[in-house]
């Protein structure tokens, strides 16, 4: 069965192959902007996550619960609590409403222990890495940070032609030089992720 973030997916994967044959052919993009991040970001709570769950003077309602694939959570009192997309603030207080019909002024705090993160924040690797991957988004998180996750590039890769598909800015499309960043150290290659960027390595023609 279909889940609903497979057709997001299959249309990045479309989207990669198609840009990285393009990248072959040398096909050009403006450079990555170095600084991506935003000092507002919130961390969102995705499927795989793990919450704890802390009810103020009430232990036994205190737990941690994981995040089930459908993004809703279960705990003592609280059922099919959607948490998919929320910051770890907004979903104690939505646990609180829910407490409210069977205490008095519940006091909640949630704290994400384990993160995955929500499909469209989530960083993939396509095309000539040495391990593809979806990674979980970080603040502050590098291109270089990525490339030491998925253990380079193969000997195959076009480092210099790789790009990144930025979907929160409409699938724009930026170069990047992977190998001066990899090969030759050069931090100026270095730049920001966003989350649910595509990074995509083309294989080299020569």
């Amino acid at each position: 069965m279909r889940t609903p973030f497979s057709a997001e997916i299959v249309r990045f994967t479309i989207l990669a192959i198609a840009a990285m044959l393009l990248g072959g052919c040398g096909s050009k993009y403006p450079r990555a902007p170095a600084a991506a991040s935003s000092s507002d970001y919130r961390y969102l709570i995705g499927p795989g996550d793990t919450v704890t769950i802390v009810v103020f003077r009430n232990p036994d309602l205190s737990m941690t619960v994981p995040v089930r694939p459908d993004g809703k959570i279960a705990a003592p009192l609280v059922e099919e609590l959607p948490a998919l997309g929320k910051d770890s603030t907004t979903l104690a207080r939505d646990i609180e409403k829910a407490l409210r019909k069977f205490i008095r002024d519940p006091v909640v705090t949630v704290v994400v222990t384990s993160f995955v993160g929500p499909y469209s924040e989530q960083i993939r690797v396509v095309g000539e890495a040495a391990k593809p991957q979806v990674l979980s988004y970080k603040q502050k998180m590098t291109l270089l940070d990525v490339m030491i996750a998925v253990g380079g590039v193969t000997d195959f890769a076009d480092g210099n032609a790789a790009s990144i598909l930025r979907t929160a800015e409409g699938n724009k499309q930026y170069s990047v030089r992977i190998k001066d960043l990899l090969k030759r150290g050069d931090v100026s290659a270095n730049v920001e992720m966003k989350p649910g960027d595509v990074v995509i390595i083309p294989q080299s023609w020569f």
